[in-house]
């Protein structure tokens, strides 16, 4: 069996989340303006290969444990811009040398983030 038939996947394209229907300009105040990422278009948003699309559901849940997990090359400066902007943050010190955190987005999705 060769590596490519042992690991058929290379990446992640993208991870989708629910939000509520008509919270679009809140999602893009989250993740463009707090986060920082880059907004493609209806709710996609981009920084660097990381994308995450927003999508509307009309009975809406937040997703509380399930979770898309983001590697932050500044992740001081982005815990600093989190907490300025009134975002709680839960950091998490149970794996040895590995500083993450988690975060919930406007909607109560819960994102995890690891220092890189």
């Amino acid at each position: 069996m060769s590596a490519d038939e042992r690991n058929p996947f290379t990446a992640i394209d993208h991870v989708q989340l629910a939000m509520p229907p008509g919270q679009e300009q809140a999602a893009r105040i989250f993740y463009a303006g707090i986060l920082g990422m880059r907004s493609r278009g209806g709710c996609w948003f981009q920084s660097g290969d990381v994308q995450i699309h927003l999508g509307v559901e009309a009975d809406f849940r937040p997703a509380k444990k399930a979770h898309p997990a983001l590697r932050c090359a500044n992740y001081d400066a982005l815990l600093m811009t989190l907490r300025a902007s009134g975002i709680d943050v839960y950091e998490v010190a149970d794996i040895p040398g590995v500083r993450r955190c988690h975060i919930h987005d406007c909607f109560g999705n819960r994102l995890e983030l690891i220092a890189t």
